[in-house]
């Protein structure tokens, strides 16, 4: 993963994340929910880009990309909903298409477990993943996260929600 660098979203980034985001717009929105036609415009992505810098700012959302080698966007990571008053956070993830299958996500679900733990000293994160998304339930538990018991407080009919404490002694990061 040396030739791989995770850095946070930067306001720079708005033509880049645009890009990335109409590349692989029809792969992303087999596995997650589709993002509203607005947002896939140059202005729509800098206005979601700020909405995410702002988040950073007052400690909800941790916003990253990953850069291959011509620093090119080819992926995301986050952490959402931060509530360092309860230690937790949701995690999100989304890689390019022509780089998946090459650990990427793993990398950048790492990525997020450090910065949970290390930055924000939360103790439990979450991810939520449609039934049908087999590859990322696998990156999940392959980064210790366990299926919760069924919650309809918490998952949707089509979601799986996953659970990893960090306060754990054999949590991988």
């Amino acid at each position: 993963m040396d030739s791989f660098k995770v850095r946070e979203l930067q306001d720079t980034d708005a033509q880049a994340l645009l890009e990335f985001e109409v590349r692989n717009r029809q792969w992303f929105e087999s596995h997650i929910e589709p993002r509203a036609p607005e947002f896939y415009s140059l202005q729509g992505v800098a206005e979601h880009i700020a909405s995410c810098l702002g988040g950073l700012a007052s400690g909800n959302w941790h916003p990253m990309v990953i850069l291959d080698n011509d620093q090119r966007i080819i992926g995301r990571a986050n952490l959402k909903s931060i509530d360092t008053a309860a230690g937790c956070a949701e995690v999100g993830y989304r890689i390019d298409q022509q780089a998946a299958g090459q650990g990427l996500a793993t990398f950048a679900l790492k990525r997020l477990i450090h910065e949970a733990r290390n930055r924000w000293q939360l103790g439990q994160l979450v991810a939520f993943v449609y039934e049908q998304n087999l590859g990322s339930q696998k990156v999940l538990a392959r980064c210790g996260f366990l299926p919760a018991p069924d919650d309809a407080d918490h998952s949707t009919a089509n979601e799986r929600r996953f659970v990893l404490s960090l306060l754990a002694d054999d949590v991988t990061a």
